[in-house]
């Protein structure tokens, strides 16, 4: 009880524990699917009271997509949802029906909902987004194929096969590769009722189109005009897009003539596809000046016409030079939409080029650009992380002094670089903006407020921000505690770590994992093991379950103090109460052997570990390596040393400073040189070593 008697009385805990207590179609699909076993393989048929009663009101705001499951698993489907629909228990609207769609596992049930919905509301065909919906669902639970029970289900619910039915399912095929499948189904659509007409043959040509079938796009693109079909601009579009996607561009410019040779001329979707084409194919000297031929024929670029010749130019060119490209475009075409500045900055931003982005932005805010929030913080966190502090400062006032709001994330971002860099005063200043625009104004914010100045270590300020959040009436949840607490215990201050945890239990919430964890941390940080291991076992007593990180705090604790013993005892019965060990737990024990040099028992918790699956690390390695060299074994560590990557463990600064070091000193001068030498091959920066 040592642990928590300092800190608050036994009663108190009790006290809080007591509270909390209280067929005309001949089968044409390569594997004909049997419908019944789409109508049985969900669950069983229910009878038709207990469907009935099972929902009283099909309007609630949470939809019961089993119930809708099971309907749509039965033969009379169509009869029990007009039931529901005649009875006011469902009500259509496009939330609903994409809700059902979307919840469906077996294929034939969104496509039997499709069909009925259509029925009833017959403008959802004309809903692209409910279309889109269906037809993702086909794509990821599918393929649906047409088969002759299909076909009869459909018929037998008074409905058919139209060509907007055919259409989705096609489309679907076609993102499933089954492009060949889509050629036949268009062969024999008059078992169907139904003639090839332009629709059909672009969404089968679309499809082959996807399934890089290009050829066979081709030849149903001839075949049209058999069939009386007059290709539209849709059909060229499409080919447009297929031929671009393999990389012949010339043909695509083909194609655009011939569409204009028959009255149809390109339009803004045709000029996106060229565009993204010769980005692709590296000539993006024409992609640009398609912008200029769209603008002699009145045609305005759409963002994704911008996206795609930014997005081609820093795909086929080094960003540096993309820039360069970019910007002058830019100067030339002062109307272009947000998305030309945003997807320059997000790639600038995301490539690390800071100096590029800062430029970029300047022109953006200037310009009147809009850059909403995870745009613009993309791009300030990279220049906090690459510009001089000056510079980033600079920037974020000209982004706020032109009305620009900048959120929490940065402002807090850039006070931490100022607060590590000793410019408290200027970190101070940014803090007080953030509270004077009023982004700091709950629990959650004052949280990562709080969590800021805890992770730099200035707990003066954290316990500043905490007095402002009660001042202010912002109420504390646990994680302000537990932060706070986790910070005072690094710094060492057990007797505040004590003050908080009390407050948290006035506030009347129980301690949980990280409490516990950061007060046995804080415990053993003052080497008081006893009062932390009390600690642990009051935990288990307030129902807490210990975490592999709580035993590895104790773990190293004890290792430290050189009461290797009782580490090992607390590594067997973390293991003992079913948890997984990890490399943390072994490497204080290994490193503790080494250092006493009794290498034989690091290898043997060595295998131990391995056993488990754990891969040793920098730290293990390092430790192994170091208690060879100081017994003079150099062979060994560097046999070891060298089996480091093929081990799949990547040497870092730190080992490779501490192999360099010891081999240096037994006078292995040769060797420390091949090991500089590879070090700064991989772009390592060592101290120089004058011995060499």
């Amino acid at each position: 009880m040592r642990g928590f008697s300092s800190v608050a009385s036994r009663s108190s805990f009790t006290n809080l524990s007591k509270q909390q207590n209280q067929h005309s179609l001949t089968p044409i699909t390569p594997k004909p699917s049997n419908l019944d076993s789409f109508a049985t393989t969900t669950k069983p048929l229910l009878n038709w009271n207990s469907i009935a009663a099972k929902k009283g009101d099909f309007q609630a705001t949470v939809i019961d997509h089993d119930y809708f499951t099971q309907i749509l698993a039965r033969k009379d489907w169509y009869l029990l949802l007009n039931h529901e629909y005649k009875a006011k228990r469902v009500t259509l609207n496009h939330q609903t029906v994409v809700s059902i769609l979307q919840n469906q596992e077996n294929p034939l049930h969104p496509f039997r909902f499709y069909i009925w919905v259509l029925n009833i509301c017959p403008s959802f065909s004309k809903n692209q987004s409910v279309k889109g919906v269906l037809g993702n669902v086909l794509y990821r639970e599918g393929p649906l194929l047409l088969s002759a029970e299909l076909v009869q289900d459909i018929r037998n619910s008074g409905n058919v096969i139209t060509v907007d039915f055919l259409c989705v399912l096609i489309g679907s095929w076609g993102r499933l590769g089954l492009g060949k499948y889509c050629v036949d189904i268009l062969e024999q659509v008059s078992y169907l009722g139904l003639a090839p007409n332009t629709r059909l043959y672009n969404a089968v040509i679309d499809a082959l189109i996807k399934c890089n079938s290009l050829d066979l796009a081709y030849l149903k693109f001839q075949q049209m005009q058999v069939d009386n079909c007059n290709p539209d601009r849709f059909t060229y579009n499409i080919l447009i897009h297929g031929v671009c996607k393999a990389g012949v561009v010339d043909e695509a410019l083909r194609l655009v003539k011939q569409m204009e040779g028959v009255g149809f001329s390109p339009n803004v979707f045709t000029y996106t596809i060229l565009v993204e084409g010769f980005c692709n194919a590296k000539r993006v000297d024409e992609a640009f000046e398609l912008f200029g031929v769209m603008k002699s024929r009145g045609i305005v670029p759409n963002e994704a016409t911008v996206r795609s010749l930014v997005n081609g130019v820093f795909r086929c060119m080094p960003p540096d030079k993309g820039f360069e490209l970019l910007s002058r475009w830019l100067e030339k075409e002062p109307t272009l939409p947000n998305v030309a500045c945003s997807s320059m900055l997000y790639f600038l931003s995301t490539n690390f080029l800071p100096r590029e982005a800062a430029q970029l932005l300047r022109i953006s805010i200037d310009r009147g650009y809009f850059l909403d929030n995870s745009t613009l913080n993309i791009i300030l966190t990279c220049l906090i992380k690459g510009l001089e502090l000056d510079d980033t400062c600079k920037m974020l006032d000209f982004t706020t002094v032109r009305g620009v709001k900048v959120s929490v994330d940065i402002y807090l971002a850039l006070a931490d670089a100022l607060y590590k860099a000793g410019r408290v005063e200027q970190g101070n200043r940014y803090l007080d903006q953030m509270f004077k625009d009023g982004l700091v104004s709950n629990t959650f914010y004052y949280n990562r407020v709080i969590d800021c100045f805890c992770k730099i270590k200035m707990m003066e300020k954290a316990s500043d921000a905490f007095k402002d959040m009660l001042q202010r009436g912002v109420t504390p949840n646990v994680v302000t505690f537990n932060t706070l607490i986790s910070g005072y215990s690094k710094v060492e201050k057990v007797n505040k770590v004590h003050e908080l945890l009390v407050m948290l239990l006035q506030h009347g919430f129980r301690p949980d994992i990280f409490t516990f964890s950061s007060l046995i941390d804080s415990l053993c940080r003052v080497n008081r093991i006893d009062d932390a291991l009390d600690c642990l076992t009051e935990m288990v007593e307030w129902g807490v379950a210990p975490n592999a990180v709580t035993y590895n705090t104790l773990i190293r604790a004890l290792c430290i103090l050189g009461d290797v013993g009782r580490s090992l005892k607390l590594l067997r019965k973390m293991q003992g109460n079913g948890i997984k060990a990890d490399v943390f737990s072994f490497n204080a024990l290994i490193q503790s052997f080494c250092r006493m040099n009794k290498i034989d028992e690091a290898q043997r918790l060595l295998v131990s570990m391995l056993t488990l699956d754990l891969s040793p690390d920098n730290h293990t390695y390092g430790a192994f390596i170091r208690a060879l060299c100081n017994s003079g074994r150099f062979d060994e560590a560097k046999k070891l040393f060298f089996s480091m990557e093929a081990n799949g463990c990547i040497p870092d600064v730190l080992t490779c400073k501490l192999y360099l070091d010891s081999i240096i000193q037994s006078g292995r001068t040769e060797e420390a040189q091949d090991v500089l030498r590879e070090c700064r091959n991989r772009g390592m920066l060592l101290e120089p070593i004058t011995s060499l």
